[in-house]
């Protein structure tokens, strides 16, 4: 994971002088990503990812559009946006808002609840604002770690616990349809691995499965469709591009996308802003 994500496990961001809005985003490792982010107004249109965001709120009133209510986060308080669920980002009044939060695929999530509960278990569904301070200090001690991968494989089962507590009931029934694990990974390896569109008759072959089987046992073991999963993955890599400067046209083609414009509107579908809009945050940040 990028060093350049600097952390400090209190509650402030360490940027008096810097820039009004900026974005600090690390390369994703072994599933897990960390995200800061200074920005005022509305920066994020409707959108949704295939990866869990568990973040705390550090400055301003965070608002966002979510399952049908309009949840406010404020400072120090903990949100959870479930994979795939649709939703929006901005400030609540004219002030900024500032936030961290951590992705964390739902793969790896999957694995932990499955150590903690001692059975196949569905993926939890917590609240989206909750007061939860001890999962608020998981958050912001994920910025100060050595992100090697035992310290990775403690945070994420610091984080799924922090899921199950928060989720309550929801997070305790098992899941009553057999699911053909080895060949769900070696699917979802093969789609990580493809900068590329991938044919069904591709994961058919990798997987044993048929196309319908592997699309149903995915989503109930990642939580997102194999399609998702894979358009995710080349959004990671081209994102990582963007970071480096790398001209939007150029990164489209290589992340396997048919034009620009294609890859813009997937951008923005998943991220909620433009890949351009993305890169000058990704600069303003640099330059501090």
């Amino acid at each position: 994971m990028a060093s350049s994500v600097r952390g400090g496990a209190g509650p402030g961001l360490e940027r008096p002088c810097g820039p009004a809005e900026w974005v600090e985003a690390a390369r994703p490792a072994d599933g897990v990503e960390l995200f800061r982010a200074r920005l005022r107004g509305r920066p994020f249109s409707r959108h949704r990812h295939d990866v869990y965001a568990i973040g705390v709120t550090e400055e301003g009133v965070q608002a966002f559009d979510y399952r049908g209510t309009v949840e406010h986060s404020l400072p120090g308080q903990v949100f959870v946006l479930h994979p795939d669920e649709l939703h929006d980002g901005r400030a609540e009044g004219p002030a900024p808002f500032a936030y961290r939060q951590i992705y964390v695929h739902p793969d790896r999530i999957a694995s932990a609840v499955q150590a903690l509960t001692g059975r196949p278990t569905p993926l939890p569904f917590a609240p989206p604002v909750t007061d939860d301070r001890l999962l608020a200090r998981v958050v912001r001690n994920g910025f100060a770690i050595a992100h090697e991968p035992l310290g990775l494989d403690a945070l994420v089962l610091e984080l799924a616990e922090g899921l199950l507590r928060n989720a309550g009931a929801n997070g305790a029934t098992t899941l009553r349809r057999r699911v053909d694990l080895p060949a769900l990974e070696r699917g979802r390896d093969y789609l990580r691995s493809r900068l590329t569109v991938v044919q069904s008759s591709e994961v058919e072959t990798v997987t044993g499965l048929d196309r319908y089987q592997f699309a149903r046992q995915f989503r109930a073991v990642y939580g997102t469709s194999p399609h998702r999963y894979s358009v995710m993955r080349r959004l990671d890599v081209a994102r990582g591009w963007l970071q480096d400067a790398r001209p939007v046209a150029e990164t489209a083609l290589e992340a396997g996308f048919a034009d620009q414009a294609h890859f813009t509107r997937t951008f923005k579908a998943a991220f909620g802003m433009t890949p351009g809009r993305y890169t000058t945050l990704c600069a303003a940040h640099r330059a501090n």
